[in-house]
């Protein structure tokens, strides 16, 4: 039997996790929710978010992965054999692949972007050709799917490659320059006159705006971005070696994330206000409001305008991949743990699968835009299930497994490497009374209020 790979160390797994937790959520989510909730007021609670809730779901789902040292279906196996917990199992499987059939559409936007910014499209077509660019892009039949299809394909060829030289390599190389690019863009986007604005709309508390509605937009923004309740934290733990430290590796995830979040708020925000317009949601901010902006630059500074066109694309179309390689992973593992696949088999077989439907969620906003599940197009329920349902579902189900199906002693010996780790026995009873008595709470909260 082959032997199972892990990653190669401790940066090795910050830095694949903090992939997973990084993408296109960051962008565009984070920077137009610190606006509507209050500015750094809504940081706080980010921040008050992820250490009480979404942090301790983050240590029991590391404590599951390597614990069992298996996919999200055998680690249901080996830590509760012939329970019902096994169907905890197969959804933390099925999540991902849902999620990802979807979201290589939006990874395959950024794609096509991309090649519209090293085409100098935005510069050379002016202001007013950019309006509207984004809807007439993605209402097209064939083009929208055929740069999902290509992202698709990276990503899995990257998963293909195997945990080291695959998703540890891509890792390595693509969070720092994300980094780099990020901040890049940050520096160039504050200089922009009237960019104070967009800081001050980042930063300036309004405790104001500050209500119950939201604290679960911290709480929901915080529990997706470090991509909770998918089975990913549970398979990327489960190639951690015995001798890393989970306390450590969970910090490094949740410290890069809310980092990467603060500088692309900074990086899209201040460009946006120097532009005169208004923040807006979703993906419409970053692949209709951006295009206008850098069209605008064009006019009077058309290669500054055409490198930070290029940069920013670059950054978008990187963080999706960060993402969608994780949420691959999930169900490759499964399958060549459980069903005997070999690894490009498994890749081939999920990239059919996960394609097609993708397929028919990008046609949704074209030929099939007439198609509703329960008033949403294809697309909008296929996101719309993901987030309400699955991921908070399997969040909450991680926790009680954790917090009380699993024994204590089991859970102290794993958080704690048998006792060895200082720091994380010190930790270990504010860690284990999170995540038996208020994570479980937190997200039934928001489980509820998302079916409201």
């Amino acid at each position: 039997m082959k032997e199972r790979e892990n990653f190669g160390g401790r940066m090795a797994v910050i830095m694949a996790m903090a992939g997973s937790a990084i993408g296109l959520g960051n962008i565009w989510r984070f920077p137009y929710l610190v606006g509507q909730n209050g500015g750094a007021a809504f940081v706080i609670l980010y921040i008050a978010a992820t250490l009480i809730i979404s942090l301790p779901i983050f240590f029991a789902e590391s404590i599951v992965g390597r614990r069992s040292g298996a996919n999200c279906r055998g680690a249901m196996r080996a830590l509760a054999p012939a329970s019902k917990w096994k169907w905890m199992g197969f959804l933390m499987v099925f999540t991902p692949m849902w999620i990802v059939s979807y979201y290589s559409v939006v990874g395959g936007w950024s794609l096509e972007y991309l090649v519209q910014a090293l085409q100098l499209k935005f510069v050379h077509a002016g202001p007013d050709a950019m309006s509207g660019t984004f809807e007439r892009f993605i209402t097209r039949a064939w083009a929208p799917v055929a740069y999902h299809l290509v992202f698709l394909a990276v990503t899995v060829v990257i998963v293909a490659l195997g945990v080291k030289s695959g998703i540890e390599k891509f890792s390595k190389i693509c969070l720092p320059l994300l980094f780099v690019l990020v901040v890049v863009i940050s520096i160039y986007s504050v200089s922009l006159p009237g960019a104070k604005e967009g800081v001050a709309y980042l930063f300036k508390p309004d405790f104001s705006k500050v209500t119950i509605h939201s604290c679960l937009d911290a709480l929901g923004q915080s529990f997706f971005s470090l991509s909770l309740g998918m089975g990913i934290i549970i398979t990327y733990s489960s190639y951690v070696s015995k001798k890393e430290n989970l306390l450590v590796s969970g910090v490094g995830t949740a410290i890069s994330d809310l980092s990467f979040a603060i500088l692309a708020g900074l990086a899209i925000m201040p460009a946006v206000f120097a532009a005169g317009i208004e923040p807006g949601s979703g993906p419409g901010l970053i692949f209709d409001t951006l295009p206008y902006i850098f069209a605008q630059m064009g006019v009077e500074m058309p290669w500054v305008s055409s490198i930070a066109a290029i940069l920013f694309f670059l950054t978008v179309l990187f963080s999706a991949l960060t993402s969608s390689v994780s949420l691959i992973e999930v169900g490759v593992a499964y399958l060549t743990e459980e069903r005997g696949f070999k690894r490009w088999s498994a890749c081939l077989l999920l990239f059919a699968l996960t394609g097609a439907v993708g397929v028919v969620c990008s046609l949704s906003f074209g030929p099939l835009a007439n198609i509703k599940i329960f008033g949403h197009g294809l697309f909008d329920f296929a996101d719309m299930f993901a987030s309400n349902v699955l991921l908070t579902l399997g969040g909450l189900l991680i926790v009680l497994f954790v917090g009380w199906k699993m024994s204590r002693a089991d859970v102290y010996d794993e958080f704690t490497n048998g006792g060895r780790k200082t720091w994380n026995k010190a930790c270990f009873n504010t860690v284990y009374f999170l995540i038996r008595y208020v994570a479980p709470v937190g997200v039934a909260v928001l489980f509820i209020s998302n079916l409201l």
